[in-house]
């Protein structure tokens, strides 16, 4: 038998132990190689090339994001290939074959299993290009035109970074099996597994793991100024490190002194489970902690995906607070100015307000603008009256000052209390940030700083007073009609804003969306799919164990129970900590959008877990049969 047919035999004997492996390989090509897609086509070039531009950013970063993520699941899933294998390959050494021979078979082996998930993977990617275009668009609310479009420039992409990952992790496995011993070979399926861990080491890991994962909760809900992007990345590689630690260290400590508790331990099938517990930690605890940051990276990707929606409507909104904005040295022309709309257009309310205009060089503040303007806080009063616009200010000191803003996307400054404005020498206290619309599009185009009356009038000598007219008519969709009109006031405007609702400048945002839910399906999929394919294949090197448990005298049912809470346990570890870790992350995320997520964490975590119950519910029914107890 050649080494081919030898590696092709070995696959199919053991091919049902990879489905896991091929099948979340594939799902990971696939979303790749439709990104990819994405970028090479021009399904987005209608939408305008800022936002082709930002859209072809965004899919670049995921795909990023992906690759760095492909690279780390082949690695755990070339490991986890090369521990089963090992075992069963090493005996091959007393069949006459050399270190080279087995490590060539290893190659070949590894290499079907690859390129069938890469061959799987494009297939399923080519099939479903155009109901992916579909899902992204219908989800993101665009209204783009759909053809297929099949391009080899994104296969080829996708095929490259694949299998030079690929290629890099067979030559590792290939250098591991030449340079290992015969012994460590048939001992590597258990290596590691079953020494004691010492107590003094494990408590040193827990202190460390849980001080670690305090600090980054609280980066990551601290807030402040220019520093919260730093604190936000502290707080992540905080977090990766708490959790490896705390499952590398409390949760043994926390096993070992539960099966010290004997009163506890001999009840029910508690001395089953729970030593079998504390018998694997050592070897699958990387894997729990693993799934945990997978699972935490999917509910922040989905928490974003829904703020980001939520924050374009907002945005929309903002902008369309006002369909004309007029401003003019005039004063009274809004009587004008209603009846020239009203020849072709219902008005739904209309406001002016009087802004001074400041140079630029006047105003000093940790951010430097273009332009500014002051407002004078009973201006704004009467404007939002008019409006229905929400008013809560509490009107400033002569020392004080509120910002009147646009609507960012997000916000790295979630602390605002110490900031300072300084308007021609004197410095002003910053009390409040507001994002109402008071001015609607004005503010993304002018800074605005809002005083009590009697500070306004003090400034008037210092810039140029300038009247806003503003109206927002009943259909808003009607707004080129009075386009016309509003262009006989000729010299008495010196600016005029028409706001188009159908406008997509920012429809970028909504592609962000789109693509965060699917970051959240690839990485809950991972999770599941790396815990699931561990506990399968832990299933294999347990028979002989339950064999014998049966041969003593223990029942299938209280055996089957056990497993019930064994996998229980270890699918609800991982869990229970991003439950919790997951609130922090989306608390963090919470002060930078200005506003609750909760909803979405629940729904997210819920999600997860119903996705958990299936896999757990699954791999409870496999691995009765796997270890003959069924």
């Amino acid at each position: 038998m050649s080494m081919m047919q030898l590696a092709l035999s070995n696959v199919k004997s053991s091919f049902k132990n990879y489905v896991a492996i091929i099948v979340s390989l594939a799902f990971t090509v696939l979303v790749f190689l439709n990104f990819q897609n994405i970028v090479c086509s021009d399904i987005f070039d209608g939408l305008g090339g800022k936002n082709k531009e930002y859209i072809n950013t965004l899919i670049q970063v995921i795909s990023l994001v992906l690759g760095c993520f492909m690279f780390f699941f082949l690695w755990y899933a070339s490991n986890v290939f090369l521990t089963k294998r090992k075992k069963e390959i090493g005996i091959y050494i007393f069949m006459g074959l050399t270190n080279q021979k087995i490590a060539r078979l290893y190659v070949i082996e590894i290499v079907m299993i690859g390129v069938l998930a890469l061959v799987t993977g494009i297939v399923l990617g080519v099939l479903v290009t155009q109901l992916f275009q579909m899902i992204l668009l219908a989800i993101s609310d665009i209204t783009v035109d759909i053809s297929f479009q099949f391009a080899w420039e994104p296969v080829l992409i996708t095929a490259a970074v694949y299998l030079i990952m690929y290629v890099i992790f067979a030559v590792k496995g290939y250098l591991n099996i030449v340079r290992s011993s015969v012994l460590e070979m048939v001992s590597a399926a258990r290596k590691n597994e079953y020494v004691r861990q010492n107590a003094f080491f494990l408590l040193v890991k827990t202190v460390l793991g849980v001080g670690i994962l305090i600090a980054g909760y609280y980066l990551a809900i601290k807030e402040g100024g220019q520093e919260v992007m730093g604190n936000v990345f502290a707080a992540v590689v905080l977090v990766v490190v708490g959790v490896y630690l705390l499952f590398g260290g409390f949760l043994p400590v926390l096993f070992q002194n539960l099966a010290k508790r004997k009163h506890f331990l001999y009840q029910k099938e508690r001395n089953l489970w729970i030593n079998q517990m504390i018998f694997r930690m050592k070897k699958n605890y990387r894997t729990y902690a693993m799934t945990c940051v997978l699972m935490l990276c999917s509910v922040t990707a989905l928490a974003t995906g829904f703020a980001m929606k939520s924050r374009y409507e907002s945005m929309v909104h903002f902008r369309n607070t006002y369909t004309y904005q007029l401003l003019s040295n005039q004063p009274e022309l809004a009587q004008e100015i209603s009846t020239l709309i009203e020849k072709d257009n219902q008005i739904a309310y209309s406001a002016e307000a009087p802004i001074l205009l400041l140079e630029s060089d006047l105003v000093s503040s940790r951010f430097q603008y273009s332009h500014y303007a002051v407002l004078s806080y009973s201006d704004v009063k009467r404007l939002a009256a008019s409006t229905g616009l929400d008013f809560e200010l509490e009107e400033p000191g002569d020392d004080e000052i509120i910002q009147v803003s646009q609507l960012h996307l997000l916000s790295l400054l979630t602390d605002r209390s110490h900031e300072t404005v300084t308007i021609n020498g004197k410095t002003y206290q910053q009390i409040a940030d507001t994002s109402v619309p008071y001015l609607g599009y004005l503010q993304e185009q002018v800074t605005f700083y809002l005083v009590n009356d009697a500070e306004y009038e003090k400034m008037l000598s210092l810039g140029e007073v300038t009247y806003t007219y503003n109206y927002r008519i009943e259909d808003i969709y009607n707004f080129a009609a009075s386009t016309d009109e509003l262009d006989t006031l000729g010299d008495n405007v010196q600016g005029r804003i028409t706001m188009d609702p159908q406008s997509s400048d920012i429809a970028w945002i909504k592609v962000l969306y789109t693509i965060c839910i699917f970051m959240f399906m690839v990485f809950v999929l991972a999770s599941g799919s790396i815990l699931f394919m561990k506990l399968y294949n832990d299933a294999f090197e347990e028979k002989e164990r339950y064999l014998v448990l049966k041969k003593l005298g223990i029942s299938g049912k209280t055996l089957k129970r056990s497993v019930s809470c064994e996998l229980g346990a270890a699918y609800g570890m991982p869990f229970v900590v991003m439950a919790v870790s997951s609130y922090f992350s989306v608390h963090a995320l919470e002060n930078m959008m200005y506003r609750s997520l909760l909803e979405i964490h629940l729904i997210s975590v819920a999600v997860i877990l119903a996705f958990f119950l299936c896999c757990y519910l699954a791999s409870v029914r496999l691995y009765v049969r796997n270890v003959g107890i069924e």
